[in-house]
Formats: structure tokens, C-alpha cells, sequence
């Protein structure tokens, strides 16, 4: 099993791969720049190429770096949209250097202009952008539904992962908060969501899960984290979700309102749970 959390890229590549270890994990997620803008530090190849070469000697599953929340790829303004184009041009030049790293990012908001416009948006500029000797795949992740957030539902997210020019390259991460805010019952009847998502999508296009428990009931389309077993879905339900066969062999991140003491903390208490390691 693929079990990390999301870590900082300021300290660098080769330190998270460490700090990766230190805690536990054998995967990790970054922000490919300041989550909340749009700058990035420049990128220093031979620290990515000993982040890489570590990963490999110590058997790491696919690691995953996340686009900025700024990012809007739905958006209507001229603005906007030239600082999405121009952030994912930079952003698969760095993956260029990292080509097995899985690029996640929230398919944006149609503010108010309708879901389709919005979502033909994003898709257009995901395609123009992306280059066509990129080897990373896309993830469209699994949204709460807050606002106007596109891939609330799973027929939202086949209908963008179809307009993808390479169908090979894309697919979806599947965050258990998101799923259970935009109404889905993970905790009641996972079976049941899963062949939905099945049918409408396909299982195989889920290429890393999001595990995070949820301040929030189901349907409440918040988009509210919460620490593992201490919100609304339980540990016992996200148990259950990572140790589906049918999602075997997934990255699995942590992105709860953790400080890294209380992801190595989590981390443990999965492999306790899952017996992979003696309590």
C-alpha cells in the first residue's frame, strides 16, 4: 500500500522525499508552487533527479503535485484565464523533469455562466496547454459541490475526461471528503458508490485517493476536512474505502489539518488498523 501525506515543497524535492520517510510514508503530495498564487521557486534539476532516485531505491508508489487553488481553468476573464494557461505551461515544463509524478488539479468554477460552458472551458485550455510529449497523467479531482464547482458529480468528470485529447493520460482523484460533501454515501453504501462511479466513469480512471474525514454531514457541500476519525464519516469508513480491492494499488494522501508530527501519527494508526505493521 501507498500511504503519504501532503508535504512542502519550499524545504525541496530531495527533503520531502526524507521528510516523506521520517514519517512513515512511501508517497507524498506537493503544490507545484504557493497554493495561494501563483509563484514558484525555481526549479533546481539535480535535487528533483536525487528526489527520484531515492524514491526508486526505497520503492515509493506514484507521488502526486498538486496545482495552485488559484487556478481557474473556468473562468470567463481574459485574466484569469491567460494566469491558468501560464501557470500549467510552467508547470508541465517542471513535470518535464518528473515524468511518472501525477498532476491533480481542481477542474474550476463556471461562476455562474453554467456547467458545461465552464467545464468546455476547462478542457480546451487543458489541451492546449498540455504538451504533447508530456508523459505525467492528469487527475480531475472529486469535488464538494461548493459554489459553482465543477466535478460535483461523476457525470460532470466523464464528460471532461472525454474531451481530454490523450484519454490514456487522464483520469480522476477520488478525495473521500469531497465524495461524501457532494452527497454520495460512502459511509452507508460504499459498494453502491462505487459501481455508480463504475458505470459512469470507470474504476480504473480513480489514479490516487484524497483521505480525509469531513467536518460536515453528507450532502452538505462545504468542503470541510477533518482529521481521521473525527469527523462526520468515521474511521472505520475510510478504512473501508482504502482497503477496497478495487482501489488496491492507489497513492493514498493525507490531507487532513495535520502539522507532520500528526501525520506520522496518522499514518501509523492506518497501518495499525490495516495490520501492516504491530501495534
Amino acid at each position: 500500500m501507498f500511504l503519504g501525506c501532503h508535504l512542502s515543497v519550499s524545504s525541496g524535492y530531495l527533503k520531502m522525499g526524507q521528510e516523506a520517510l521520517g514519517l512513515g510514508a512511501n508517497v507524498f503530495q506537493f503544490f507545484t508552487r504557493n497554493p495561494r498564487g501563483s509563484k514558484a521557486k525555481a526549479l533546481k534539476p539535480e535535487d528533483v533527479a536525487a528526489l527520484l532516485k531515492l524514491t526508486e531505491e526505497k520503492g515509493f508508489g506514484p507521488l502526486v503535485a498538486h496545482a495552485p487553488y488559484t487556478l481557474n481553468t473556468a473562468s470567463v476573464d481574459p485574466r484569469t484565464q491567460g494566469l491558468a494557461q501560464d501557470i500549467l505551461k510552467d508547470d508541465f515544463e517542471r513535470l518535464a523533469f518528473m515524468p511518472k509524478v501525477l498532476y491533480n488539479l481542481h477542474p474550476g468554477c463556471h461562476l455562474g455562466r453554467g456547467a458545461q460552458a465552464g467545464m468546455d472551458s476547462t478542457m480546451e485550455l487543458l489541451n492546449n496547454a498540455y504538451p504533447d510529449n508530456l508523459e505525467n497523467p492528469i487527475l480531475l479531482e472529486t469535488m464538494a459541490g461548493k459554489g459553482t464547482e465543477l466535478g460535483r458529480t461523476f457525470e460532470e468528470l466523464a464528460y471532461m475526461l472525454a474531451k481530454f485529447k490523450f484519454p490514456e493520460r487522464v483520469g480522476v482523484c477520488f478525495d473521500t471528503c469531497h465524495v461524501h460533501d457532494a452527497g454520495y454515501d460512502l459511509i452507508n453504501d460504499l459498494e453502491g458508490v462505487l459501481e455508480e462511479f463504475d458505470r459512469v466513469v470507470g474504476l480504473k480512471k480513480i489514479k490516487a485517493i484524497h483521505l480525509n474525514d469531513s467536518l460536515n454531514p453528507k450532502s452538505s457541500h462545504k468542503d470541510r476536512h477533518a482529521k481521521l476519525g473525527e469527523g462526520q464519516m468515521g474511521l472505520d469508513t475510510l478504512i473501508k474505502v482504502i482497503s477496497h480491492p478495487q482501489l488496491a494499488g492507489r497513492p493514498i494522501i493525507l490531507e487532513t489539518p495535520n502539522d507532520l508530527p500528526g501525520y506520522a501519527k496518522e499514518i501509523r494508526l492506518l497501518k495499525e488498523t490495516l495490520g501492516l505493521i504491530a501495534e
